[in-house]
């Protein structure tokens, strides 16, 4: 799955739906499936500190995944990263968590108005690159157990250090 985002963000400033410089959220969002269709998305929620929106799409055919606990899971435990690195949609990586509890940051430095989030997150060597920011970590059980948001890089590729927002945070988003 694709998610485009428009209006009044700049395309260049936009990790996920939150403009990096402003703050402006993204006004309209449409997810593209792998067979090609393309869904208008309603928002439900969005959280400026996570850069994560929660969107709600109807469509035929739709799986659910269900949405696991993140507290449970261990470091050493095996997880899948999906997303559309650098555009290559429908992409798959896997890893292991390899820390739980790290301070939590944002993909683009600090956020508008230079607040941190408070939160921590998931560290995992499962391969994240720019444009899986957005897309799940999945368990061995098919739970999302967390949603991919950065990478830590000096020279901006996979470096065996990605993070992840825990599924029980993502749980509080209002």
């Amino acid at each position: 799955m694709v998610i485009d985002a428009k209006e009044r963000v700049r395309p260049d400033q936009l990790h996920v739906v939150v403009d990096l410089q402003t703050g402006a959220v993204a006004q309209e969002v449409t997810v593209v499936l792998k067979d090609g269709r393309r869904l208008n998305a309603d928002w439900v929620r969005t959280d400026r500190m996570s850069d994560l929106a929660i969107l709600k799409v109807t469509a035929s055919g739709l799986v659910e995944a269900p949405l696991g606990d993140s507290d449970t899971s261990d470091v050493g435990d095996w997880v899948l990263a999906i997303g559309s690195p650098r555009g290559l949609e429908q992409s798959v990586s896997a890893g292991i968590i390899s820390a739980k509890g790290r301070p939590g940051f944002y993909a683009g430095g600090r956020r508008p108005g230079g607040r941190q989030p408070q939160r921590s997150v998931i560290q995992t060597d499962a391969a994240i690159n720019r444009g899986n920011s957005g897309g799940p970590l999945v368990n061995m059980h098919g739970e999302v157990i967390g949603i991919n948001e950065a990478i830590f890089s000096t020279g901006g590729g996979f470096e065996g250090i990605g993070f992840a927002i825990p599924s029980n945070a993502i749980k509080t988003v209002h």
